[in-house]
């Protein structure tokens, strides 16, 4: 059956789910979601599980067997977390055989606690993928400065590497960099590259969220609701760049996959936009949009695929213009994101470890 997931696949975007629970795992709408859909990924963050595990009692048998092994409230959750990206990764495990390894993925984050720790998140990113261990899964690691190291590391030794919390053009230009200079590095040992596959998580409507009132007080109410949108066309535009370079055919011509850009943050929190604003705007070739279930449902109700996402180009070269020379900095703006969307990953994870510390009967 032809859905509006199906035909946005045909126009070359993936559309993948950000959301896990037991819930959906265990009684076939996950499944459903893939088969009848074509939803051919699945993403989660520390607030997706928070509200998995803090809700109902489907996680209690794991947690009592881990509070009598005499684990941490951490290792707890991530021996919990990884049975659901394995199962979740089993599910979509044929639209990776089908894709020939370029969709049907499913990404698990190491803990936001290391969100400024190179060593730290690069030793836990490896962990994670050895313990997953299934091909279909991608570790996720912030675009942070500190991030950025571990990034190129673990693509090094082979890791498939979601990053994210992406919000700064530049930032992008330096995950992309990372990504080739992983891959370079482990030819250079002598290693394929062939299985590896990136995606670099763009977050784009906590960027309206933040710039919008700026704006308005500002007296720029024509770039209002725009600022997201030009981002994200502007980050496409490098993505082609970079991606049709030399440097990149030289990789290319060993088997290297390009890094795909990944549209994230695309539920609207803005009620005075439409539900699919960073949706139906947003389709191009080698991306992904990976949506909330209320936008997915949304999405295949009332979406409308079309290559979209080059529509408007120079208008956005307008906008970002534009607000350089009103001497609004967005790199600035992209820090402050960045911060608070390192705090939004860390406050649920410790409200998680301190619900899953009092079912132990531990703290947190």
């Amino acid at each position: 059956m032809t859905t509006t997931i199906r035909q946005t696949h045909e126009l070359g975007q993936s559309i993948w789910l950000d959301s896990i629970d037991r819930n959906i795992l265990r009684n076939g709408v996950l499944r459903d979601l893939i088969i009848k859909e074509g939803v051919s990924g699945l993403t989660s963050n520390p607030t997706i599980f928070e509200k998995s595990m803090s809700s109902g009692d489907l996680y209690d048998a794991d947690i009592r067997r881990l509070s009598e092994a005499g684990v941490s409230t951490e290792t707890a959750f991530f021996d919990m977390a990884i049975q659901d990206i394995q199962d979740a990764a089993g599910l979509l495990r044929p639209v990776y055989d089908e894709e020939r390894g370029n969709d049907g993925f499913v990404s698990l984050e190491v803990s936001p606690r290391l969100a400024r720790n190179t060593a730290g998140t690069l030793a836990q990113a490896l962990s994670l993928w050895s313990r997953v261990d299934r091909p279909n899964v991608m570790i996720k690691i912030p675009g942070t400065a500190e991030g950025i190291p571990a990034i190129r590391a673990a693509i090094r030794e082979g890791v498939n590497i979601n990053i994210t919390l992406l919000f700064s053009l530049e930032r992008y230009r330096s995950v992309v960099d990372a990504y080739m200079l992983g891959l370079e590095d482990r030819l250079a040992t002598g290693k394929p590259v062939h299985h590896i596959h990136s995606v670099a998580s763009f977050f784009l409507s906590r960027i309206d969220t933040l710039i919008d009132p700026i704006l308005e007080a500002q007296g720029h109410k024509e770039w209002v609701g725009e600022v997201a949108l030009a981002c994200a066309r502007e980050a496409y535009q490098i993505y082609k760049e970079l991606f049709f370079s030399q440097r990149w055919a030289r990789l290319r011509d060993q088997g290297a996959h390009p890094q795909r850009l990944l549209w994230a943050s695309t539920g609207s929190k803005n009620p005075a936009y439409g539900d699919l604003k960073y949706v139906d705007a947003l389709i191009g070739p080698d991306t992904v949009d990976t949506m909330p279930m209320e936008t997915i449902k949304a999405f295949l109700d009332h979406g409308h695929p079309g290559l979209t996402l080059e529509n408007g180009v120079e208008d956005a070269q307008r906008v970002l213009n534009g607000l350089r020379e009103s001497n609004i900095d967005l790199e600035a703006l992209a820090g402050r994101l960045e911060e608070e969307g390192i705090k939004k990953f860390n406050e649920p994870f410790d409200k998680l470890l301190s619900a899953i510390g009092r079912k132990m009967g531990v703290g947190g």
